[in-house]
């Protein structure tokens, strides 16, 4: 650039970026596809009782890392964040599995915590350390596991995530202080207070409340607009991603030449602006990240876009929320760099790589704000920066819905308390404004991959039916002491995960509902083989051959599996006792109660079963089983056609 050799520039920038870009496709095509994206929704999933396949491997930590890094240093306008916090998850999930064999990673002290609420609550932590890494914000991130990630809750919990957010801020704090050395790069720029907003003055008057009323509403409706086209553009990228690793790759490059182009090209049309007089720091900034970068500007000049489109995100942030600086960046500077990053951001999730939405959002909303700032210049007493601030939570209001965590994530990332009651009043007007029209964007992208979230309410409509109407048939069921091939039948020719177990005579009087049994305890029995050729109860004595670990929950494909199993064609006539490993207290509802209790029921208890019994005596003691799936919208409405899903 400073030999003019313009194009030249423009081929060693784009061919880094695209192979930095190409580098973190092939990594999520090859090795992990559940690595691509944010990583939220899945970790949000998984907390609601969905455990999708590897979503939390040892294989999607390894790309979820690399490719983050690959990604964001192609220069895609993506965040860290999401992909943070996605890595706190696989780490705890590492952790709670008691480590990963495959890889060679085990420790025998981590087995105590092979069960699904140790594991869960291990994620949830993990979770909020993600967010306390990514944003410096240790009290955000377990708000935002509070708020945000977790389905379930406990006071246990809430001082384990702030000591696992607490001990990733004294680890961070004394690698900035190591850092500060020069020993690092750029890592540890700006401390622990990432974008310091402090030093400007924050006095507002009536005024200035309605300019950040209008703000906010704005800023709502633009961030359900995002929702509205990241919603189609996944739709459409993940039709061309089913096509294979090529087209993957293929998606990835179009897109990082687009925003090569954007990046490099828009800055030609932004005028060169003399340097400021007053400055502490050296303008043109060359050689390192600054708010003022010369481009094709001669030497006490610089290109207000190129000092926001050539800057690491970071940079780019920091730089609009500067404060004091209002003349900074033109206003049609302002409007193009707005319209590029609103539609690089929408265009650029959902490609094969690890990308956040955290720092697109907060992006285009803090150029957003910078740009109300200066159209209320002269009715509003705010400083440009602090409306940037504002403008970011706007958007992030806008489309992520939250608001207790993003406040304080703000507040911690900003390091102004005084600016505290605007962002609250921003936030909760860009939420309340963007419900009326669309879900959060992390909800949606839940419903796009067809991950059967349930929500916190039940819908409704569920108020006018009883759980009887969402069974669906045939029900499999086993005796108390079972034929060996019955059992292999039933789990060859169904999917399902829990079995009812019925006592009948001459174990019992009248057939009576014994207990629910795991098809994981199934194959663990099964692969043992402790058959008896008569059909006797064997009792606890048959658990004395297992181990209390041999019934914990596996690891990812750790478990044994159908295809395991070795069973002659002689034992298929022998029979198994299964009331040793049979919950014999599940949870149980009555047919007739309301669809409504019996979602919130489910939801508030964690369970993947309930069990229906009928109201009535002289029936078969149990009429269905319930699982999550029975409780979506899509299948209560296909039995139930009459039923108005909006009443």
């Amino acid at each position: 650039m400073s030999k003019h050799k313009y194009f030249k520039a423009f081929a060693a920038y784009a061919g880094c970026n695209v192979v930095l870009a190409v580098a973190a496709a092939a990594l999520c095509a090859f090795i992990a596809p559940a690595a691509a994206g944010s990583g939220i929704p899945e970790v949000k999933a998984y907390l609601n009782g969905i455990d999708a396949y590897s979503i939390l491997a040892p294989s999607t930590l390894f790309v979820k890392i690399f490719g983050s890094i690959l990604g964001v240093s192609a220069g895609f306008v993506v965040g860290k964040e999401g992909p943070m916090v996605h890595t706190g998850a696989c780490i705890a999930n590492l952790l709670g599995q008691g480590g990963s064999r495959k890889y060679h990673l085990t420790w025998t002290w981590l087995r105590y915590f092979k069960n699904d609420r140790d594991r869960r609550d291990m994620i949830t932590c993990g979770a909020a350390a993600g967010v306390a890494a990514a944003f410096r914000a240790p009290v955000g991130g377990v708000l935002f596991a509070l708020e945000e990630a977790a389905s379930w809750w406990r006071s246990a919990l809430l001082w384990r995530t702030f000591f696992t957010t607490a001990v990733v801020a004294i680890v961070l704090r004394a690698f900035i202080q190591y850092c500060n050395t020069g020993k690092c790069g750029l890592f540890g720029e700006g401390g622990l207070i990432m974008y310091d907003v402090s030093s400007a003055k924050t006095t507002y008057s009536g005024s200035d409340i309605l300019a950040v009323i209008f703000l906010g509403t704005i800023g709502g409706i633009l961030g359900s607009i995002y929702n509205y086209f990241v919603d189609k553009v996944l739709r459409t990228y993940s039709i061309i991603n089913e096509r294979g690793a090529a087209f993957k790759i293929l998606l990835v490059i179009i897109i990082s030449c687009l925003t090569s182009c954007c990046s490099f090209g828009l800055p030609w049309f932004a005028k060169c602006i003399a340097c400021p007089t007053d400055l502490t720091v050296s303008c043109p900034t060359v050689g390192e990240s600054g708010n003022y970068k010369s481009f094709q500007c001669s030497s006490g000049y610089y290109n207000d876009l190129a000092s926001l489109f050539l800057n690491t995100n970071d940079d780019a942030i920091r730089n609009l929320f500067s404060t004091s600086t209002t003349k900074e960046f033109h206003i049609s500077s302002l409007f193009i760099f707005f319209g590029a990053v609103y539609c690089l951001g929408i265009i650029t999730y959902g490609i094969a790589i690890p990308s956040g939405l955290f720092i697109p959002v907060i992006l285009a909303g803090a150029c957003y704000g910078r740009l109300v700032g200066r159209l209320f210049e002269s009715m509003s007493t705010l400083d440009t920066g602090l409306f940037a601030l504002l403008g970011a939570a706007s958007f992030l209001g806008g489309t992520m819905r939250m608001t207790v965590s993003l406040c304080i994530i703000l507040l911690e990332l900003t390091n102004d308390l005084q600016l505290l009651p605007l962002v609250m009043l921003v936030l909760l007007i860009s939420k309340t404004v963007a419900d009326n029209f669309n879900k959060g964007v992390y909800d949606q992208i839940l419903k796009i991959k067809g991950l059967p979230y349930m929500e916190a309410h039940a819908e409704p409509y569920m108020r006018h039916l009883v759980a009887r109407d969402v069974i669906t048939g045939p029900l499999v069921t086993f005796s108390g002491i079972e034929k060996v091939g019955n059992i292999l039948h039933a789990l060859k020719t169904t999917g399902h995960n829990g079995f009812p177990v019925i006592d009948e005579p001459p174990l019992s009087g009248p057939p009576e509902l014994c207990g629910i049994v795991l098809r994981s305890h199934l194959l663990v029995l099964l692969k043992r083989k402790n058959f008896s050729r008569d059909r006797v109860v064997t009792g606890d004595d048959i658990l004395q051959r297992f181990a209390a670990f041999d019934f914990a929950k596996a690891g990812s494909g750790k478990g044994i599996k159908l295809e395991d199993l070795d069973i002659e064609e002689e034992e298929m006539e022998m029979y198994v006792d299964l009331h040793p490993i049979t919950n014999s207290s599940p949870y149980t509802v009555v047919e007739t109660m309301s669809l409504a209790k019996a979602a919130i029921l489910f939801r508030q208890l964690g369970l993947r079963h309930m069990c229906v019994v009928p109201k009535s005596q002289g029936r078969p003691p149990i009429v269905g089983i319930l699982t999550r799936h029975d409780f979506m919208p899509e299948h209560i409405l296909g039995l139930n056609p009459h039923v108005m899903p909006d009443k």
